[in-house]
């Protein structure tokens, strides 16, 4: 299947990036993938506006630099990088030939951000993810979440509550 990316230089995207299989190993690997992250904002800088942990998968809200557009490079080294030094999962012929571990599922999901209003409601699919999996009853309760940056920012109050208008948004 041939994937259509959408490539915008300095825009915003927001992400959905699982595990291969679902299995939950984000959580218990949090460190590892705090580290990847920073290594590759390093090497290929972008700002990440907002992002949520889950056991078996991530959202996150990326604000790329002007003139450049390549999210899938830096996706592949996060991905890299976490997977350096876990052990290998059973994989598809396929997938050793691509050097894949078998840890994450093999693409990712995108959607470039189009306006205010749609950034602010994938804020609010990203801070109120652990909610809708019953992690937690309100945002600041999930300690894998930018919220209270958020909230440190003004774009939420402390203790708001539950909220649940988020058709369309995301891939679970």
């Amino acid at each position: 299947m041939e994937y259509r990316r959408y490539y915008q230089p300095g825009a915003w995207y927001f992400f959905t990036v699982a595990t291969a299989n679902r299995k939950p190993l984000l959580i218990e690997n949090i460190e590892r993938l705090r580290t990847a992250f920073k290594a590759c904002k390093e090497r290929h800088p972008f700002e990440i506006e907002a992002m949520v942990v889950l056991p078996d998968h991530l959202h996150t809200l990326w604000r790329l630099p002007e003139g450049d557009a390549d999210f899938s490079k830096r996706w592949m080294v996060i991905k890299r990088i976490f997977s350096s030094g876990l052990p290998q999962e059973a994989t598809s012929p396929s997938k050793i030939k691509k050097r894949e571990k078998g840890i994450w599922q093999r693409r990712f999901w995108e959607h470039c951000i189009r306006n205010e209003d749609d950034w602010r409601r994938h804020m609010d699919y990203i801070h109120f993810n652990p909610i809708k999996h019953g992690y937690v009853d309100k945002p600041s309760d999930w300690q894998y979440s930018s919220f209270q940056k958020a909230v440190d920012k003004g774009w939420y109050e402390p203790n708001v509550l539950i909220k649940d208008d988020f058709d369309g948004i995301g891939h679970e």
